[in-house]
């Protein structure tokens, strides 16, 4: 279970992110819905210790987590945006690599897994291929299988639909729901509200660093109206 206590973050005299109080169960996904700016892609760089914290704790199965050093267990997967991947590397490569250097696997057991994971999302075939030569879809999934071959027990997206076709939104939404299946604590920042279709969820709606609605994604389905601001918002009327 995560658990996020009273988190604030400020960039100079503006909150970022404004007592945040939050918890995420194994096999769950939290969905942070809201425009830009809002924080939503910053408590996802939080997690992954790519920003400080200006107060509040965050807590793994009971323990809390130093923030200096969050990420140095592996604990956190993250699947950036704009995918950060080795584009002069083949796709086997952006496996194998971080598991060599970082985990310190052998080059046989870093194959093996790189290997596995391709097989899982079907990049099998794309193995020698440079990370460059990817469609965006392909890309993504090549970003998470980078990010599972850690072994993390938290998984982030951010804006994992983002410039994505329809069809394969649908393809990232279903590769999202099974991360969850397969037990990982999965936090997704967008503000695609096609997702809420998509996702067996909890929706967090943000606004200038705060939560100010969350919902079910089968409670909002069945009873909208029960939850005004979530509505407005895919109304798209912020």
């Amino acid at each position: 279970m995560l658990k996020i206590n009273q988190l604030t973050k400020s960039f100079g005299t503006k909150k970022i992110l404004n007592d945040i109080n939050l918890t995420v169960q194994k096999g769950e996904i939290a969905l942070f819905l809201g425009s830009s700016g809002v924080g939503k892609s910053t408590l996802l760089r939080i997690l992954n210790n790519l920003e400080t914290v200006n107060s509040g704790t965050i807590s793994l199965d009971g323990t809390v987590l130093d923030l200096t050093k969050i990420n140095t267990t592996h604990t956190v997967g993250m699947v950036f945006q704009q995918f950060n991947l080795f584009d002069h590397l083949t796709v086997e490569q952006n496996i194998t690599l971080p598991l060599e250097k970082v985990l310190k696997k052998s080059p046989a057991d870093a194959t093996k897994i790189a290997h596995h994971l391709l097989q899982r999302y079907g990049l099998l075939d794309k193995n020698n291929k440079y990370a460059s030569q990817l469609s965006g879809g392909q890309k993504q999934r090549l970003a998470i299988a980078r990010a599972l071959a850690m072994e993390p027990k938290i998984m982030c997206l951010d804006e994992p639909t983002s410039a994505l076709d329809p069809v394969l939104t649908s393809f990232v939404a279903n590769n999202i729901q099974q991360l969850a299946t397969d037990g990982y604590i999965v936090l997704v920042a967008s503000h695609d509200t096609d997702l809420i279709e998509k996702l067996n969820c909890t929706i967090y709606l943000m606004s200038e660093g705060r939560i100010i609605e969350m919902a079910q994604s089968e409670n909002l389905k069945i009873n909208p109206d029960g939850f005004p601001k979530i509505k407005k918002f895919i109304a798209g009327h912020e």
